[in-house]
């Protein structure tokens, strides 16, 4: 990893840090842990599933996805239904309750982010933001282990 390179993730992974912080203060959500937050996204984006593929998805330990598992169901915000195909098992989704929940913290976020936007960056630096957002999103949909395109690990 070049020194440029490190500077940049750095300083990266700090404003990501930050910004994340700052929206997660503006949602409806801000009670929620930033792993209960998770869960409940994964649960919309994938529908119902078990505690073990949600642990696998989201790269904890089964126990650490059973105890968010727990207090999101004390908050009546998942709801837990028999495993259609294999009674040892039960999944997990999420109730109507916690499918709001999750709407209005999305659009408050939304909201704040485009307050943000609209009333801190000039027309250049928001057409400059834009602009990012593709190497962005490659970035975060990026394997863990990958290497830049055209490169062969050693």
């Amino acid at each position: 990893m070049s020194s440029q390179g490190a500077g940049t993730a750095d300083e990266l992974a700090t404003v990501i840090a930050r910004l994340s912080r700052r929206m997660r203060v503006a949602s409806a959500e801000a009670e929620l842990t930033p792993s209960q937050q998770s869960v409940m996204a994964w649960l919309a984006r994938e529908g119902p599933t078990t505690t073990a593929a949600l642990a696998r998805g989201e790269l904890v330990r089964p126990q650490s996805m059973r105890m968010t598992l727990a207090a999101l169901e004390e908050r009546g915000l998942v709801a837990r239904a028999p495993h259609p195909t294999d009674g040892r098992q039960v999944v997990f989704s999420l109730t109507a309750s916690g499918s709001s929940l999750l709407g209005s913290g999305r659009a408050a976020r939304r909201g704040w982010l485009a307050d943000a936007i609209d009333g801190r960056l000039t027309p250049e630096e928001h057409r400059t933001l834009a602009a990012a957002l593709p190497l962005l999103r490659r970035l975060a949909e990026s394997p863990h282990d990958s290497t830049p395109s055209g490169d062969v690990p050693l």
